[in-house]
């Protein structure tokens, strides 16, 4: 039964496909319930052997690493301000179940038979700057590369834009 009531928990309305920013997003129960009900039924489902699907910083805020929800979504709303100034950078609304959006940078995709994957750039509970970059890639997906905060994402971008 906790499995049946997470996925609800996590569960968007149909209309945030159509989302231009990640607090379109933020639709599901567990961005507007109660803290303290969201981690409770997060650790329940956590107890199972299956994989939970969840917010990246839902993780850091139940290891006890992001100090609030609200915390979480300011770092994606900077990343979001960030990205959406600069030309070619795309944000993705249709996430895996329970996951925020991600931004791409169209350019990076190729043409023509060379289309692959393109950088992408994704919130991360992997480690404290939380923000990683996916290479372009092809075939398989590379090891995610780590950046420090909004700061170095800011230094690194025209290195990561120049990758094409």
């Amino acid at each position: 039964m906790v499995g049946l009531e997470w996925s609800q928990a996590i569960e968007l309305p149909l209309a945030t496909g159509d989302a231009a920013t990640p607090a379109e997003l933020r639709m599901a129960w567990v961005h507007r319930a109660p803290v303290s009900q969201v981690l409770s039924l997060y650790r329940a489902a956590c107890r199972s052997d299956e994989p939970v699907p969840s917010p990246w910083w839902l993780r850091a805020l139940s290891d006890g690493r992001l100090e609030s929800r609200d915390a979480g979504f300011r770092i994606e709303d900077r990343v979001h301000k960030l990205l959406s100034r600069r030309p070619g950078w795309e944000f993705v609304p249709w996430p895996g179940d329970g996951e925020s959006g991600y931004w791409e940078f169209i350019p990076s995709e190729g043409a023509g038979g060379d289309r692959r994957i393109p950088t992408t750039i994704v919130n991360t509970a992997r480690h404290t700057g939380w923000i990683d970059v996916l290479p372009a890639h092809a075939m398989t997906t590379p090891e995610p590369i780590a950046v420090e905060g909004l700061a170095g994402l800011r230094a690194r971008l025209g290195e990561i834009e120049a990758v094409r």
